[in-house]
């Protein structure tokens, strides 16, 4: 009986493939998908019939139920669902497209091919009821492994939707970061700063009188003695950018003029006036 009822729906599988392509010949593209997709159900039932799934769900369901009982490769599963849309958007949308039709019918027919061959493959009658387990009802055939070059079908070749729908995220993501690299402006490498302690040759300052400020009152000024707290750096202008002209020892005395501002102070470096960091300067 079930040997009658896989031949009655092979014969129903290929006379579904015989009126895809008369019709596709006929250029009647809507009929054709739709019939593709009865096709497809015809399969889907037999297979459906040798895995013990119960008929009657929805089609899309019976393919991926299939598939996860390893009945069907994701290769084929994903040919089906391709079939199943193209003949859905057919009946419903009303699509009438050649090249859609084309590419339905050419896996339709590939699909059918490879069900031929797993049909004829199928295990024999003694087997089948060998594997039949005590309580009577049969076991589920193996999962099928990797089509052999003489069952296995060649993959379709993909359409320039197909490639542009693959190089899209490729795409945008290389336009991305060119954007951002136009916008953002590149960060400008900081100057080499040499630190006011770093050790470098020794420039002796000479010996100045300490600053002395007077009284308000008009009694004796206030000696007042500006000393350094570490090695400090001697510059021509007030900012670290550029080769210091010379540098002071922790402690020495120093001919201080004025406060530049919060940060600098002027002092007499030799015949010239020059600049210090203020923070490293203590008074007496």
């Amino acid at each position: 009986m079930a040997d009658s009822g896989a031949a009655s729906g092979w014969s129903r599988i290929q006379a579904g493939v015989k009126d895809t392509e008369r019709l596709i010949g006929h250029k009647e593209y809507n009929a054709a998908m739709m019939k593709a997709r009865q096709t497809l159900e015809f399969m889907v039932n037999l297979l459906a019939e040798r895995a013990c799934i119960v008929e009657g769900g929805d089609l899309k369901d019976n393919i991926d139920t299939l598939y996860k009982n390893r009945w069907i490769t994701r290769e084929t599963c994903e040919a089906y669902h391709r079939i199943r849309m193209l003949g859905n958007k057919a009946a419903h949308e009303g699509d009438n497209s050649g090249q859609n039709a084309g590419q339905c019918f050419q896996l339709l027919d590939q699909e059918a091919r490879i069900l031929k061959g797993d049909l004829r493959s199928s295990r024999s009658p003694s087997r089948t009821a060998r594997s039949r387990s005590s309580s009577g009802s049969p076991r589920r055939a193996p999962a099928r492994q990797g089509r052999g070059k003489s069952g296995g079908r060649r993959p379709p070749r993909p359409s320039l939707y197909d490639i542009l729908r693959l190089l899209a995220p490729v795409l945008f993501i290389i336009l991305l970061v060119l954007i951002i690299k136009l916008v953002k402006p590149a960060p400008s490498p900081e100057p080499s700063v040499p630190a006011e302690t770093t050790p470098a040759a020794e420039t002796m300052v000479p010996a100045t009188e300490p600053e002395t400020t007077g009284a308000p009152d008009g009694t004796e000024p206030v000696q007042v003695t500006y000393r350094t707290t570490s090695r400090l750096n001697v510059r021509p202008q007030p900012s670290t950018d550029g080769e210091p002209i010379g540098q002071l020892n922790p402690g020495a005395s120093i001919a201080y003029i004025r406060a530049y501002n919060d940060e600098w102070a002027v002092i007499q470096y030799g015949d010239r006036e020059a600049y210090v960091a203020s923070r490293y300067l203590t008074t007496e």
